[in-house]
């Protein structure tokens, strides 16, 4: 199964170093039964689409939360494709989350599909809803209209082989 892991830059240099996305659990995204329920119309790649975008907010907010916690992290959304055996997934029931999934093991770098990375172009857009992404969480709509500038920004993918070069 094709699982979407969010990442930021520093957690990924981590991955380079240990060899694996960890430690478990694992919070990740992936086309499951809910999501494809509620996007009854959608193809595989739109629903894939959908579960890279929760990845993606999911990176937001980590970074978001580093921050409040005096961590200097890029403002730079990172998340990592994956493919994990589907024995090993499980996916909740969270009408909000649809796409949500746990992973109870480390994902080994060899399972890595590839990576997906914001642009430094898109690093304005992603300040901006980083000041925004727990309010809109809560409801807000100015903020909720900050977090969607961020998610107009396609991520760049990278081959695993890449990986050295995101963190220069």
């Amino acid at each position: 199964m094709r699982v979407y892991l969010p990442c930021t830059l520093p957690a990924l240099a981590q991955v380079a170093d240990t060899g694996e996305v960890g430690p478990a659990p694992l919070t990740g995204y992936a086309v499951t039964p809910a999501l494809v329920e509620w996007y009854v119309s959608g193809g595989t790649e739109e629903l894939e689409y959908v579960a890279l975008t929760d990845a993606a907010r999911a990176s937001l907010r980590m970074l978001a939360a580093d921050r409040a916690d005096g961590v200097k992290v890029a403002a730079r959304r990172v998340v990592i494709a994956a493919e994990v055996p589907d024995e090993v997934v499980t996916s909740g029931t969270d009408l909000e989350e649809r796409s949500r999934v746990r992973i109870p093991v480390a994902v080994p770098l060899t399972q890595i599909a590839s990576f997906h990375v914001d642009d430094l172009a898109s690093v304005p857009d992603i300040e901006t809803a980083l000041a925004a992404v727990f309010a809109a969480d809560g409801g807000d709509d100015d903020a909720r209209f900050d977090v969607d500038g961020a998610e107009a920004h396609e991520l760049m993918w990278f081959a695993t082989q890449e990986i050295t070069d995101l963190l220069i």
